[in-house]
């Protein structure tokens, strides 16, 4: 099922996108914590679910077993999908994960007492609880546009499941989904479970120009544990429970400032579509979300230091749990790339930056503030520079040979208080991306994340 997802900002302080690849669980999904800026490495494109993942790889790449790392876990693990056609329309999923370090601890302990009489057999059964996880999944093709996804994972052991309903309609996408429970990744990379988390969500689809549209309701059930059980971190205040409904809207344009379709190779097709043209681009976002907090989680909204400062509505109502926040987000992208994506050697270079503006009303005061400092001759406060300084992510992409590439992602924090690290690399991202050509555009991933010490093989589709 090929889900498409609106990528848009939220309140607070960061970007916010509905689902994410995690290595850390078998159904390799996460939700970043609502107000919190996706880590990097993480999809961001159309995705299939992981067992038809798991399922391509296997079939039409020649890779039986698919890795995963992470270190906060439980190390290098490979997956296995059995994915059966029940019918036209209805299918059956059995996964498989095995722990690597942990198989090598058993072989080397039966290495070390092989003279002991206990078969192999006999001894391995005991362990495969601890060696494999196991997970099932089905999926019903209730009528050309509506999906319905259950899936279990990790059964006997932490016994997480999902249930998601899809239904696509001409011009928007609805999703309700059920997860328990539910798993959320923080700005920092830390990993959260919400004991049950239900949400429903209609999207806008269609045009990448024009006016987008996002409305979420999601209810947020139980007391949040650290996924891993490093009980050492704060909980975030918008996992508590209590129920979140959101609403955004957004006008994308983008402009080419130069793009050149000469010089192809003729009958020949692209590596990926998607990259085939040099190019110089400006793609520009303006847009306002609102959000609204009933219970635990609206305490959120008053522990936010910048939206005092800014002219952000704000409304919280401690005695009844309530709170109601509204405010405007912007983003500009520039992108440049040179060569068509045609021959073996070095016919793709792409960079790129992002500068998002995650606050509109502090932006706006922050400039504001600086006008009339320059005007009056005084001197700028270093808050207010912080203010206006936006979230910056760059990237760059580089041929390698063929349907290879590299691509490195990095995101670049501007903070006017430090006085030796004006400008720090706050995370990279390294990955190596095999381009799927029959497909037009999609491609096999394979990144590592050195801050988090992640690393994952996935799937992307449509994803420039």
């Amino acid at each position: 099922m090929l889900l498409r997802r609106m990528q848009w900002m939220s309140d607070g302080d960061g970007r916010w996108e509905l689902d994410a690849e995690t290595p850390v669980t078998m159904e390799g999904t996460a939700r970043p914590v609502p107000g919190d800026p996706l880590p990097l490495g993480l999809s961001r494109g159309p995705r299939v679910t992981r067992p038809k993942q798991l399922d391509f790889f296997h079939r039409f790449m020649a890779s039986p077993l698919v890795p995963t790392f992470s270190a906060s876990r439980d190390g290098i693990s490979v997956h296995h999908a059995h994915l059966l056609h029940l019918t036209d329309n209805w299918s059956f999923t059995i996964l498989e994960k095995i722990l690597v370090p942990k198989l090598v601890s058993v072989v080397k302990e039966k290495l070390a007492n092989r003279h002991e009489e206990a078969s192999w057999t006999k001894d391995l059964k005991k362990h495969l609880h601890d060696i494999m996880s196991l997970g099932v999944g089905t999926e019903l093709l209730i009528t050309p546009d509506t999906t319905l996804l259950l899936e279990l994972y990790d059964i006997k052991k932490g016994d997480r499941g999902k249930a998601i309903l899809h239904h696509k309609f001409p011009h928007q996408n609805v999703t309700f989904e059920a997860s328990w429970p539910g798993l959320f990744v923080d700005k920092k990379g830390v990993y959260w479970d919400v004991p049950l988390s239900l949400s429903a969500d209609l999207a806008s689809v269609g045009s990448s120009s024009g006016l987008s549209y996002h409305l979420l309701l999601q209810q947020n059930s139980g007391e949040p544990k650290c996924f891993g059980g490093d009980e050492t971190n704060d909980v975030p205040i918008a996992l508590l429970p209590g129920l979140c409904a959101k609403a955004a809207v957004s006008i994308k344009k983008s402009i080419d400032a130069w793009r050149k379709k000469e010089d192809k190779l003729k009958n020949v097709q692209p590596y990926d579509v998607f990259l085939s043209d040099s190019h110089v681009s400006f793609t520009g976002i303006v847009g306002a979300v609102a959000s609204g907090y009933l219970g635990d989680c609206s305490r959120r909204v008053s522990t936010q230091n910048e939206t005092q400062r800014s002219n952000a509505f704000r409304m919280f109502d401690e005695r009844n749990k309530f709170a109601a926040f509204a405010d405007l987000f912007a983003s500009v992208t520039f992108t440049a790339q040179y060569g068509n994506f045609q021959r073996l050697f070095l016919d793709l270079t792409k960079a790129s930056a992002r500068f998002d503006i995650a606050s509109g009303s502090l932006f706006l005061c922050g400039a504001s503030r600086l006008a009339q400092d320059f005007f009056f001759s005084r001197r700028p406060d270093i808050e207010t520079f912080c203010d206006v300084c936006p979230d910056v992510t760059v990237s760059l992409q580089q041929q390698i040979v063929g349907p290879f590439s590299f691509r490195v992602e990095s995101s670049v924090a501007i903070d006017p208080r430090s006085q030796d690290h004006f400008v720090r690399v706050d995370d990279s991202i390294f990955a190596i991306d095999w381009a799927l050509k029959v497909l037009g555009s999609a491609k096999a991933t394979a990144w590592y994340s050195p801050k988090r010490q992640e690393a994952m093989v996935e799937l992307r589709f449509f994803e420039a």
